[in-house]
């Protein structure tokens, strides 16, 4: 009886292990790979674990969907905490807008210089989408964003399809949440701002910190993590204990 229940184990044992590498030659053949860098993934902790294998990936399309004006810097912030990731080995990024709010010097808080991103600035929104699938196309770059205000199932789909020939990272950023269709994104994200702590006693403003929700990811688990940017990574925002809230409510009463 012991012999038959240790072959069943290891039979249950090896069907696991075939499982687990079909479901990686799975995501390979639709042209999902990890990140370079950062021991092959974008370094974001808890939340990476989100993803199939435990790796957000690269050479895909991720979407991030703005609900007001004031997320706009914070969606631009992570999506730049990304592109640092990205562009470690020295490569260039094409930013697509027909409105862009985004500072180009402010790049640089998160370890991404100005001079490697390539802006285009168009009149017509439907020229973003056609700008952003030829530069998909373009092997050279390593992402592409663009700012769109809708993207219907069959047009992401055309985007995914060619990520997943030419391996260049894709981001949407989507700031119109009346209009929020499905689409074949493999994630879909949502970034609110959070209020930055100062180090006791240092004047000026903390390191950048937001709520971080990944709403969708095929074959993945959603959730919601806060996190923060400093010392040029990603870092999970630790929560203040009990006693840590009691200190600082007596302070703030002295």
């Amino acid at each position: 009886m012991e012999g038959e229940m240790n072959g069943h184990s290891s039979i249950n044992n090896s069907q696991q292990d075939i499982i687990s590498q079909l479901r990686k030659d799975i995501l390979t053949l639709q042209g999902i790979k990890p990140a370079e860098g950062s021991a092959g993934a974008f370094g974001l902790g808890p939340a990476e674990l989100a993803f199939p294998n435990g790796v957000c990936p690269a050479g895909a399309i991720h979407e991030f969907l703005i609900a007001a004006p004031e997320h706009e810097a914070s969606s631009a912030g992570f999506l730049s905490g990304l592109l640092n990731v990205l562009m470690q080995s020295g490569s260039s990024c094409l930013w697509i807008s027909t409105s862009r709010t985004l500072f180009p010097p402010a790049l640089q808080a998160f370890g991404v210089e100005p001079d490697r991103i390539i802006f285009v600035d168009l009149q017509r929104e439907r020229d973003v989408l056609w700008v952003m699938e030829e530069a998909l196309k373009c092997e050279g770059l390593t992402a592409v964003v663009a700012e769109l205000r809708d993207i219907n199932f069959a047009q992401s789909r055309r985007l995914q399809l060619v990520v997943e020939k030419s391996k260049v990272t894709g981001f949407i950023l989507r700031a119109d949440p009346n209009k929020v269709s499905s689409t074949a994104c493999v994630a879909r994200w949502r970034i609110t701002p959070l209020p930055s702590e100062l180090e006791e006693g240092m004047p000026g403003v903390g390191f950048p910190r937001w709520n971080v929700e990944l709403l969708k990811v095929r074959n993945g688990n959603p959730g919601s993590w806060k996190m923060e940017w400093a010392e040029g990574r990603f870092k999970p925002v630790k929560e203040l204990n009990e006693g840590a809230v009691i200190v600082q409510l007596n302070r703030n009463a002295g």
